[in-house]
């Protein structure tokens, strides 16, 4: 089966799924049927590369393994064919897996198990970092809670809203908003107001501005690094070449 149709076949199946997105064609008859049309290609797809190929030879890939995936958790679907049974519940579930098959039409993008290489390789080398940074957003969301819950109780109420307050300012997302609810619930105590913004300041500083910058750092360090590689042993190769061809001149 030529993989254009099959590149063919999953755009026209992602314009379907996001058709039926909209109310206007959720509850046409017409537009079911074209996906469940699409369902029962893609399992036709995988019948005959098993054919083809074999079981063994087809799961040893890691796109089919992908593929495979994601058709079996939509096939469930179909069964709405058969039986009538109302579009809630579970069914709703296996619904909207089905969205899910649009991530096939990645396997299309040139280079992509190197892509994913590079960010399985990226994670693993950011985990530690991560969870450094997961331990200090703890320990900074409870001293928070104790220090605001009475200034700002919709921020800091307790230890996990203030887990999520302390991680939106890590983000720089509206971080300005949160010190000024503590200043102006105190503005009769200018003291607690001016720890309140240098507290903040310090936590975007050192978690949002140092801590992320250092994550990012060595996730594109390490999503590189195999071009990295490749470049210094074209180096050592070149070094040695030069270095044969000095010799060969004494």
């Amino acid at each position: 089966m030529s993989e254009w149709v099959i590149v063919g076949a999953i755009l026209a199946n992602s314009a379907t799924l996001f058709l039926m997105g909209f109310d206007r064609f959720h509850s046409m008859r017409l537009m079911d049927v074209i996906d469940h049309f699409f369902t029962i290609f893609f399992i036709l797809e995988i019948g005959v590369k098993v054919r083809e190929y074999g079981w063994k030879g087809y799961m040893s890939n890691s796109g089919n393994k992908f593929d495979f995936i994601l058709v079996a958790i939509s096939t469930p679907s179909l069964f709405e064919i058969f039986i009538s049974i109302p579009d809630i519940s579970y069914l709703l579930v296996f619904r909207l897996m089905r969205v899910f098959r649009i991530l096939r039409f990645m396997r299309f993008i040139p280079n992509i198990n190197k892509l994913i290489e590079g960010v399985s390789r990226a994670v693993r080398a950011s985990v530690f970092v991560f969870a450094a940074l997961f331990i200090y957003n703890i320990l900074l969301a409870v001293l928070s809670s104790y220090l605001f819950r009475a200034a700002a109780p919709e921020y800091f109420g307790d230890p996990l809203i203030s887990l999520y307050s302390i991680f939106q300012i890590f983000t720089l997302e509206g971080w300005n908003e949160i010190p000024m609810a503590i200043v102006n619930n105190t503005e009769t105590d200018p003291i607690v107001a001016g720890f309140s913004r240098l507290f903040f300041a310090l936590v975007v500083l050192s978690g949002g501005i140092f801590g992320f910058s250092i994550v990012n750092a060595i996730f594109v360090d390490e999503m590189v690094s195999d071009n990295n590689d490749e470049m210094e042993a074209k180096i050592d190769l070149l070094n040695k070449k030069v270095d044969e061809l000095l010799k060969n001149q004494k």
